[in-house]
């Protein structure tokens, strides 16, 4: 049989984590998230290696059809948006912060579909200008929004509170509700929001928990909970992935 281009699954970029394994670097991304892809967007995951001196952002962008940034045990440095020194507990991922936070204003530049979920928002965030809370938890006034790792895993991805989706938004015409309950498992959170982005979602502690790049010519959506867990069984993850899936979907058949 003949496949045509439009009838080809969408190519969906899922940016790696680099763990060191032993003696050696492995690029890894969890397999919840590979599964969100598969089973919601239909599209064909692919585990793109956080190689920011071998690979082109030009060869990566000219070829995926969108771009899923996952979450990751890892928090961006902070260097990079001239925060104080991290705990000493605090993983990091360095090979991932030089990879991702030029793609991702490279993909908003060329109208990429970008979905970005917990440290992918953190990511972005960052990537246009903006900065974070390393620990949410410990600021007067916030939520504690960490999961409870004594828990097993379906009790840590459950619903843990509310958030209250802004007026005007994608989040808004996508959900169609003023109020949606998620799970949370982050200590970092939004600081000072970038420039030019919109706030989508916030929590009841005022944390943004979702927001878009409005001037980006291609659909953009970050969302600090996590949509991918179960996603078939939440029409809220099913919603925010399927809008995502249509804009790769198009991006296939237009060429861009």
């Amino acid at each position: 049989m003949v496949v045509r281009m439009s009838d080809r699954k969408p190519l969906i970029a899922i940016p790696a984590d680099a763990r060191l394994l032993g003696p050696h670097v492995f690029h890894a991304a969890a397999e919840k998230y590979l599964r969100a892809v598969t089973d919601v967007v239909g599209g064909l995951p692919f585990i793109l290696p956080v190689m920011a001196e071998q690979l082109s952002f030009d060869d990566v962008l000219g070829r995926v059809d969108g771009i899923l940034l996952p979450g990751s045990p890892s928090n961006v440095e902070p260097h990079h948006y001239d925060g104080p020194p991290s705990a000493p507990d605090t993983a990091h991922d360095p090979a991932r912060d030089a990879f991702t936070l030029p793609l991702i204003q490279a993909a908003l530049a060329r109208g990429v579909p970008i979905f970005a979920i917990c440290r992918g928002l953190q990511e972005m965030n960052v990537a246009l200008g903006g900065s974070l809370h390393q620990r949410v938890q410990e600021l007067p006034g916030m939520q504690d929004h960490r999961e409870d790792t004594t828990q097993s895993l379906e009790v840590q991805y459950g619903p843990s509170h509310e958030v209250s989706i802004l007026p005007g938004g994608l989040l808004a015409d996508l959900l169609g509700q003023p109020r949606i309950l998620v799970n949370s498992l982050h200590w970092q959170g939004v600081d000072r929001l970038a420039p030019g982005l919109r706030a989508e979602a916030v929590a009841d502690d005022g944390l943004v928990e979702a927001f878009t790049v409005p001037s980006a010519p291609g659909f953009n959506l970050a969302v600090q909970w996590h949509p991918e867990w179960h996603a078939t069984e939440n029409p809220v993850s099913m919603a925010m992935f399927i809008a995502f899936g249509d804009a790769c979907r198009l991006r296939r058949q237009t060429g861009g």
